[in-house]
């Protein structure tokens, strides 16, 4: 089984390889120092389970787990944390396990064992344990992953199957359905068209056109998107409110 360790301490990493190291049957592949390499890392190695550090800087570990969970070759996780409260009971009850640091080599065998195959379980424990929403969208461009900070994006747009992402280096398509990202992201974006969410932070004005109907004016590129008649009143109070 090869393993991915992901812990922004260096030292940490190093004991953690060590101690896998002692383990027939297991081998560490390669390591990351922060959540958003940890992604990049799981794209091109595919490792079979992740060390995952829960405290990071910047995309903590719960976040890697949440953009994991979505991928069809999801690896198994390990969470790992120096913080006993950290919402440990929740991970064992739907069988994610963790370990506690400094971590012991029986105890770290034990979890080896329980990670090998990851469980539906677990995608969904970790949804749960995870309060609050992404700080990043996850797409795939010819193959790479593409990560784009929540607060790049302009608007989500909705066209059959896929969804329009619309940030400021241009534009990406994903494979969610607007009413998850809505209901995900409630608080920093607003729905203005049954097909179409913005960025509450990048709305500055609503235009009414000519011939009728209104369009909503966004920060930096104008006059964008349609507002349909039910959300009109909607955006009417929101822009009062700013």
């Amino acid at each position: 089984m090869r393993l991915l360790v992901v812990d922004d301490e260096p030292l940490a990493r190093e004991r953690l390889i060590q101690l896998v190291a002692e383990i027939p049957g297991y081998e560490v592949c390669c390591e990351a120092g922060n959540g958003l390499e940890a992604l990049k890392v799981v794209e091109k190695e595919g490792p079979d389970i992740l060390l995952l550090d829960i405290r990071m800087p910047g995309m903590d570990g719960l976040e890697v787990a949440r953009h994991l969970a979505e991928s069809e070759k999801a690896p198994a996780i390990i969470f790992i944390t120096a913080y006993g409260e950290h919402a440990l009971e929740a991970f064992d009850a739907q069988a994610i396990d963790y370990l506690l640091k400094p971590v012991k080599q029986e105890r770290l065998e034990q979890a080896l064992e329980k990670a090998k195959k990851l469980t539906t379980a677990q995608n969904q424990a970790v949804q749960e344990a995870s309060n609050g929403c992404r700080s990043h969208i996850c797409a795939r461009i010819r193959g790479n992953l593409k990560l784009i900070p929540l607060e790049d994006v302009l608007y989500f747009q909705a066209d059959q199957k896929y969804v329009t992402v619309r940030f400021d280096e241009g534009e990406v398509l994903i494979e969610e359905s607007l009413k998850s990202l809505e209901e995900e992201f409630v608080e920093q974006f607003m729905r203005i068209h049954r097909n179409a969410l913005v960025a509450r932070d990048k709305v500055i004005g609503m235009e009414k056109l000519p011939e009728g109907g209104h369009l909503v004016v966004l920060k930096d590129i104008g006059p964008q998107l349609e507002v349909s008649r039910r959300h009109v009143a909607e955006v009417r109070k929101f822009l009062k409110s700013i």
